[in-house]
């Protein structure tokens, strides 16, 4: 039977950081598990952040204007993308679960691992108008997020200064890694570690550690369906008229981003979410 593998794409300058410790601690546990564990450690590997006409070898099909989606596109399937993008979709394919370490940065990932995004998870290979959500290429592989805030908890809150983390998440979580397939795992949040105590941090570790040990039995997050739109142009993508009228009695709008108007499902993005006639009541805590 093959090893299985996970990926760990790490995005922080100092390995003397609370990310670098949950880094070796991923490593240290699914190793302990059987699996191989990579790391792609950006900043050590000097990762081009940029997406430019560089990362495609030979001329573009379009001489008159560059597109970069339509041309990486083409050189993915032509094989002409540069060798560092290559490498790392090589590693992409490998995995059967991708987690991406970071501190969060002005509400989102570092300018490094949005450029990993941007470039790695090029069109064909990662995603198409036919492959997306739950029909996406990477539908029978796992990822989630990992990071460090420089806020505590309650700042997250929605009635905190900085809003619902779930807003904050959803862009993330649904944008990026459900569009391309991925289930994806509720996400592992360390709040505010730099101004925690030692005892604090190593309780962080702790709980992190005894989470990955069933990791990969967890229940992916909620993302509505790709059947309940209609997936042309003429439509514009919309959800369908009879799912929209179902969903008119319930107290909770369908997930953060589907909220038709209603008040968002609590923790949706954090938290995996009861289904069917359960929907309407208040998410688990088990995660």
């Amino acid at each position: 039977m093959a090893q299985k593998t996970a990926l760990i794409v790490y995005a922080h300058q100092s390995d003397g950081s609370f990310n670098a410790a949950v880094r070796d601690t991923t490593v240290k546990e699914l190793s302990r598990q059987g699996y191989t564990a990579v790391v792609s450690d950006l900043y050590a590997m000097n990762f081009k952040a940029s997406a430019t006409q560089d990362d495609i070898i030979g001329e573009s099909k379009n001489t008159q204007l560059f597109q970069y989606g339509e041309e990486t596109m083409h050189a993915w399937e032509e094989g002409r993308l540069s060798d560092d993008i290559v490498a790392e979709q090589r590693k992409v394919e490998a995995a059967e679960l991708i987690i991406f370490q970071f501190p969060l940065y002005w509400f989102s990932v570092p300018a490094i691992m949005k450029g990993w995004f941007d470039r790695v998870l090029t069109q064909g290979f990662a995603f198409s108008l036919v492959h997306m959500y739950n029909n996406g290429i990477f539908k029978n592989k796992k990822a989630m997020l990992s990071f460090t805030t420089g806020a505590i908890q309650t700042m997250f809150q929605p009635d905190g200064i900085n809003g619902d983390i779930n807003v904050t998440l959803w862009p993330l979580q649904n944008g990026t890694l459900h569009f391309c397939g991925f289930q994806v795992l509720p996400p592992q949040i360390f709040w505010c570690p730099a101004h925690s105590s030692p005892e604090m941090r190593k309780g962080m570790l702790d709980g992190w550690t005894a989470r990955l040990g069933g990791l990969l039995a967890e229940k992916p997050l909620t993302f509505a369906p790709c059947e309940l739109f209609n997936l042309n142009f003429h439509s514009g993508f919309l959800m369908r008229p009879e799912v929209k009228e179902e969903q008119r009695s319930r107290r909770y709008g369908l997930t953060t981003g589907h909220h038709l108007g209603k008040a968002l499902p609590p923790d949706n993005q954090i938290k995996s979410q009861p289904q069917g006639d359960d929907a309407d009541a208040q998410p688990n805590t088990g995660n």
